[in-house]
């Protein structure tokens, strides 16, 4: 019974050891204690049962305080071995220390349980078994600390065994010590002990402890059980929610569809790098890079392929760079690389060079087949700014190299960032103008090819700048749309032009004015009933309003055209294609589009006077119209001969400088007056004074 004792607790010794190594301090200090008090007084009753198994001459009696104080040296004597056991490693120090400690521990629980028995006369020792049962003792402490630590390095499955078979090696060294200390004892002839005060009987101490003590166990190990199996539960959910945490992460820097490195990623990499040349003064490139008109794959394919495109650009740009180079995607069809390590221009060009050569190879797919380019601008740290401004000086060369015709890289200079400067004071002064309503309208004349009746205008947007004088329609309008600022742009005309209109009636001038819309006011939602409230507030007839939309606006989405064409025809506002002949329309779509007016762009004009070819697109277009019972407005007649061709073609309306300029409102009237009173002859030489000079 003692030594199943002694093996029962040294499974729970070592059990325990591997509770007490927790994270959790309060816990850990938790099992040392309860494992402390569980170890010890395993040790401490395998002594008492033990002495059971001894052949005593006379009735066996132990005394209180003593049998008590040899429980606490055996508790503490576990303490020892528990607390070395939560270290993280075991040094040769510290096994010694422990082994002593942990064997004299043991022995003075045994030889001070020995005293508690009180035999008179007292005991004869054997010092030679004395020494032995202390070697014992302490061997058997050295060989538990070495089990405890051999143990972490094995498997779970293979660790239960290997602990298994150290508890019966450690079970049969306790064991040693308790019998070798016992044999260490002489009983002289006629002992007994001596017991004033009634003390424990060993008979019945020795049932009431082993009971106990293995009830003890039992519960220890019951509760490591369950803590083993939650730690086990707790350890898998940590490593659950580290591997989700890992993934989150990598989805937090990385792009969705290319798995390229996404822009938060790269603005924290470019930082370091930043950093990093900054104190070995060194340098890099920023390669901005943009796909030209990709928004017609998506448009002409569909965003599926679209985006296998993207996928496919990725993994060319990727292939172009070299390894230590970073790659990553900003957004939509943007992507950025950073050149480093000791790069110099020559080699931020030839990288360049490659990933436009790369991007450019023509694209399969499993029923589309395309083309795209890019268009490459540089920065160079530090030389073109801090690492802030390095994206967006490399976003200006960018641009430049779209203005030099795409497909092209271009490096930052210095009268780039002057241009940068330049754009963004006139885009927010243009931003004011229209916040202000301080733009003004001039309004070209339509004019019947025969020249004597003026069919009405086209409405023209106008700036004069405060500083700059008049601003170019050529420089502001583009700068309106790729700002945002053209749907702001479009609402105050339609509403100027309806207020001039019913200005004009009310001094007895009734006139029909064409506005011009963009193709970002066609995908705007609320056109048709921007200009209903607009004609209704100013108490204009619809009649009296004409939306000119360019033919290629007009054929990018030829159902939502032909959708806002039915609206304002319903609404009783005619619509016109602008520059036709420029776009791509078809006769179906032409015949399904319910037009009042076609406008002959003004290249085709101005060619009349010397080009057969010419002539014949103009008269094929006029009599393209006719059948289809839309009227012909040619613009850009400048010449009375362009005037008698035009008219031999029996082209509808003419509309140009040969009649008159754009004109101020307050001048239009007076140039009517003065049209009508000539009989209808060539305005240009007798326009008003004041009229402004700017291209239509």
């Amino acid at each position: 019974m003692s030594l199943l004792i002694a093996t029962f607790a040294s499974y729970v010794a070592l059990d325990l050891a591997q509770r007490v190594r927790t994270r959790d301090v309060a816990l850990a200090r938790a099992w040392w204690a309860g494992g402390s008090v569980a170890m010890g007084t395993g040790i401490w009753s395998m002594h008492f049962v033990g002495m059971q198994a001894a052949d005593f001459s006379f009735r066996v009696v132990f005394d209180y305080a003593l049998t008590f104080w040899s429980w606490v040296a055996a508790v503490a004597a576990s303490g020892v071995a528990l607390y070395i056991a939560s270290r993280s490693r075991l040094s040769i120090r510290r096994l010694l220390s422990g082994a002593l400690a942990m064997g004299g521990g043991i022995c003075t629980m045994h030889y001070m349980g020995m005293a508690a028995m009180q035999v008179v006369p007292d005991i004869e020792w054997s010092p030679g078994w004395v020494v032995v049962s202390a070697g014992v003792a302490i061997g058997a402490s050295a060989t538990a600390l070495i089990v405890v630590f051999g143990l972490r390095r094995l498997t779970e499955g293979t660790a239960r065994g290997a602990q298994a078979m150290a508890s019966l090696m450690l079970g049969a060294g306790i064991g040693g010590m308790h019998y070798s200390g016992m044999a260490a004892a002489n009983f002289p002839l006629g002992s007994t002990c001596f017991d004033p005060a009634g003390g424990l009987q060993g008979d019945q101490m020795g049932v009431i402890v082993a009971v106990a003590t293995i009830g003890l166990l039992v519960i220890i190990t019951f509760t490591s059980s369950i803590d083993a199996r939650m730690q086990a539960k707790a350890a898998t959910l940590a490593s659950s929610l580290q591997q989700a945490n890992g993934e989150l992460q990598r989805l937090a820097f990385s792009d969705g569809l290319t798995g390229l490195p996404n822009r938060h990623d790269f603005e924290t990499r470019l930082s370091a790098t930043a950093e990093r040349c900054a104190r070995d003064h060194d340098t890099f490139f920023v390669l901005l890079l943009d796909l030209d008109e990709f928004k017609q794959v998506n448009d002409a394919f569909g965003t599926g392929f679209g985006d296998e495109v993207l996928c496919r650009i990725s993994a060319r740009i990727s292939r172009a760079v070299r390894a230590v180079d970073t790659v990553a995607r900003l957004g939509s069809d943007e992507f950025v690389v950073l050149v480093e390590g000791r790069a110099e221009a020559e080699l931020a060009g030839r990288v360049a060079q490659r990933i436009v050569d790369a991007v450019s190879e023509r694209i399969v797919g499993a029923d589309f087949e395309t083309r795209v380019s890019c268009s490459i601008g540089i920065a160079r740290f530090p030389a073109d700014g801090p690492a802030d401004r390095l994206m967006t000086h490399a976003g200006s060369a960018m641009r430049a190299a779209k203005q030099a015709g795409r497909g092209c890289h271009v490096f930052f200079t210095s009268q780039l960032d002057d241009s940068v400067r330049e754009q963004t004071a006139l885009r927010n002064d243009l931003r004011e103008s229209i916040e202000k309503r301080e733009l003004e309208l001039h309004y070209q004349p339509k004019v019947l090819a025969d020249g004597r009746t003026v069919t009405g205008v086209e409405a023209l947007a106008r700036w004069r700048h405060a500083s700059r004088g008049m601003v170019s329609p050529a420089v502001f309008i583009p700068m309106a749309e790729r700002f945002g600022l053209i749907s702001a742009l479009g609402h105050w005309v339609v509403e100027e032009a309806c207020l001039q209109i019913a200005r004009w009636e009310a001094q007895g001038l009734s006139m029909r004015v064409a506005v011009n819309v963009s193709l970002h006011q066609l995908k705007q939602e609320g056109l048709v009933e921007h200009i209903a409230l607009m004609l209704e507030r100013h108490g204009v007839a619809p009649s009296r309003l004409i939306l000119e939309i360019t033919e290629s606006a007009a054929m990018e989405d030829v159902e939502r055209t032909q959708r806002l064409f039915e609206r304002l025809a319903a609404l009783g506002v005619g619509s016109s294609i602008d520059d036709f002949g420029t776009g791509y329309s078809s006769l179906s779509h032409l015949r399904k589009l319910r037009v009042r007016q076609l406008k002959i762009d003004r290249s085709f004009v101005c060619d009349l006077e010397g080009s057969m070819d010419a002539r014949v697109i103009v008269k094929a277009v006029i009599d393209l119209a006719h059948a289809l019972h839309v009227d012909v407005v040619a613009e850009g007649v400048e010449t009375a001969a362009q005037c008698d061709v035009l008219t031999a073609m029996e082209c509808d309306e003419l509309q140009g400088y040969f009649y008159s300029r754009p004109l101020a409102a307050d001048a239009v009237r007076a140039w009517m007056l003065e049209f009508t009173q000539s009989g209808g002859t060539s305005a240009r030489d007798r326009a008003p004074t004041g009229m402004s000079s700017l291209p239509a």
